[in-house]
C-alpha cells in the first residue's frame, strides 16, 4: 500500500500532541495547506495557527466561515484530568461545537475524521477481541468522554460527512507516556507492575496516521468507525522484552505487585488534591490497568480503507529509541 496524501486545505487540531505533532509534519511535507487550532497554553507549531477557546463558539463558526477547510481532523484532547468535567472540556465540548459550526457555516466540508480511542469500548474478554459490533462500556473518565464525544459525532449524520478512528495504545517517536518503558529499559530496568501477560493492541503512530488519512479519503468511510490495532495482540512482557532488546542493556526484571499501582494512585491523587494538577497514577488510570486485555481487530480498516500497518512493532520500537536517543529524551 503506498501512502495516503491529503490534499488542499486542512484544519488540524492537537498538532502540539503526540499523534497530532506527528500528523501534521506528514501533512506539510505532502504539499497540504494546513490550519492548526491550538489552546492557549499550547506553543505554537510551525507554519499557519490560531489560537482558539472551543468554548468559544461564535469564534469557531467566524474560523470555519473564512477558511472553509476541505477537511478537519480533530485530533486535540485529554487524557490527563481530576473530574469527569475535566475531561468533558476537553474530550466532548470541543467535538460538538466544531461540527456545530461546521453543519452551519460549512456542511459541503469532504470529511470531518475525530480520533476517538478503544477506551471508549472499555477492555474484552481475553482472546475475544472488539470489533466495530461491540457495545460501548467505558470504564473510566477518559474512556466515558470520549465515547461521549463518538456519540455527539453520530448525532450529525446527515449534517457533516464524519469518520471515526479508534486506536488502541499507539506509540512512537514523541509519545511521553509509553516513553518511562524506554527510559527504565535504558537505565536496565524491566518492570511489572502484575501486568506482565496481560494483553493489548499496539499500533505504531505512522500506521494510525496512515489510517486518519484513508478515512478522509475513502467514500466508504463515510458515517463509519474503525478500531486499528495490529492484529495480534502484545503482552507487556513481549512489548517490553523488544525495549529492553533495543536499550542494548542488560535488564533487572522486577515483577512488582499490582498492589503497588494502587498506593501509587492514591498518593497521585493525593497531590493532585494539593496543587490541583492531574497525574499519571490517579484511581481511573489504575482502573485501566487492572483489566486483563484491551484488544480489538482491525477487519474493517483493512476491507473499507485498505488499510494494512506497514511497521512491525520491533521496526517500531526500534524506530522510537533511535528518535529518543536523537532528541535527547535520553
Amino acid at each position: 500500500m503506498t501512502s495516503p496524501k491529503l490534499s488542499g486545505k486542512i484544519v488540524l487540531t492537537g498538532a502540539s500532541g503526540f499523534v497530532g505533532g506527528q500528523l501534521r509534519e506528514r501533512l506539510v511535507r505532502d504539499g497540504a495547506d494546513v490550519l492548526t487550532l491550538r489552546r492557549k497554553a499550547s506553543k505554537p507549531p510551525q507554519g499557519r495557527s490560531l489560537e482558539v477557546e472551543y468554548d468559544d463558539l461564535a469564534a469557531l463558526e467566524k474560523i470555519i466561515a473564512d477558511e472553509k477547510p476541505d477537511y478537519l481532523l480533530h485530533v486535540a484532547g485529554a487524557t490527563k484530568g481530576v473530574t469527569y468535567d475535566d475531561f468533558h472540556r476537553a474530550n466532548v465540548m470541543p467535538t460538538r461545537h466544531l461540527l456545530e459550526a461546521l453543519a452551519r457555516h460549512h456542511p459541503s466540508l469532504k470529511r470531518f475524521v475525530h480520533v476517538s480511542s478503544l477506551t471508549a469500548l472499555g477492555p474484552n474478554e481475553p482472546g475475544k477481541p472488539h470489533d466495530e459490533r461491540a457495545e460501548r462500556k467505558p470504564i473510566e473518565f477518559y474512556g466515558k468522554s470520549k465515547a461521549e464525544a463518538e456519540q455527539v459525532v453520530e448525532s450529525f449524520a446527515g449534517k457533516v460527512k464524519w469518520s471515526i478512528v479508534r486506536p488502541g495504545g499507539v506509540f512512537g517517536p514523541g509519545d511521553a507516556d509509553f516513553f518511562e518503558l524506554f527510559k527504565e529499559a535504558s537505565k536496565g530496568r524491566n518492570v511489572f507492575f502484575g501486568n506482565r501477560k496481560k494483553t493489548w493492541s499496539a499500533i505504531y503512530v505512522d500506521d494510525l496516521i496512515d489510517a486518519i488519512l484513508l478515512s478522509a479519503l475513502r467514500d466508504q468511510a463515510v458515517g463509519r468507525t474503525y478500531l486499528l490495532g495490529y492484529e495480534e495482540p502484545q503482552t507487556w512482557e513481549g512489548f517490553q522484552a523488544l525495549v529492553v532488546e533495543h536499550s542494548g542493556r542488560k535488564a533487572m526484571t522486577l515483577d512488582l505487585p499490582e498492589a503497588l499501582v494502587g498506593v501509587a494512585a492514591f498518593f497521585g491523587e493525593l497531590a493532585t488534591k494539593i496543587d490541583k494538577k492531574p497525574r499519571l497514577f490517579n484511581k481511573q488510570k489504575a482502573k485501566m490497568g487492572a483489566q486483563q486485555a484491551w484488544e480489538c481487530t482491525s477487519a474493517a480498516a483493512r476491507r473499507d480503507l485498505g488499510w494494512e500497518p506497514k511497521v512491525t512493532v520491533p521496526e517500531g520500537v526500534q524506530r522510537t529509541f533511535k528518535w529518543y536517543r536523537e532528541n535527547k529524551w535520553l
